[in-house]
């Protein structure tokens, strides 16, 4: 089994697990290895180092076990702790936790999101969390109206069953 550090154009960083380098080589050039956030099939290997399972080896001293985690200085590598980056690898794990949560707390209305929203707005239909499709303008519209909607990318991966 092979893992490669993979990224896509827009630099989502994911890991792709196959049988082999040659493998991965045939999924790519076909363009079946995609983004997991886009469905970019721009892909490129990243430079990563093998890991070693060494059997009762210690981790170096001075050295943190993962990034983000206490420090020094007491602060930890949450969101919104003062002065402290958010790693990509976990903005990219809250992006994709809040998308599932969106998925799996609202309906999908598909192009119907702005005629249904108003009927939710005007109580003709009942009062729900709803996604889906609105043009520019129609989000404007619904805007104007006083209904509040946000645009929220979903990836094509939560779009099919997860294996």
């Amino acid at each position: 089994m092979k893992v490669f550090n993979l990224a896509c154009e827009h630099d989502h960083r994911f890991e792709g697990w196959f049988g082999s380098a040659e493998d991965y080589d045939s999924q790519h050039a076909r363009g079946l290895v995609e983004c997991p956030v886009c469905a970019s099939t721009g892909i490129r290997k990243l430079p990563s180092a093998p890991r070693l399972n060494l059997s009762g080896a210690a981790e170096p001293a001075g050295r943190p076990s993962r990034p983000g985690s206490s420090g020094p200085s007491g602060t930890s590598g949450s969101p919104g702790a003062a002065g402290v980056p958010l790693d990509p690898r976990a903005a990219q794990a809250l992006f994709l936790k809040m998308a599932r949560n969106i998925v799996e707390n609202t309906e999908d209305v598909g192009d119907r999101f702005a005629e249904e929203a108003r009927r939710i707005h005007y109580n003709e239909s009942p009062e729900r969390g709803i996604r889906g499709v609105a043009s520019p303008d129609e989000a404007r519209e619904l805007a104007d109206e006083g209904i509040e909607v946000f645009a929220f990318p979903l990836p094509a991966v939560l779009k099919e069953p997860v294996q």
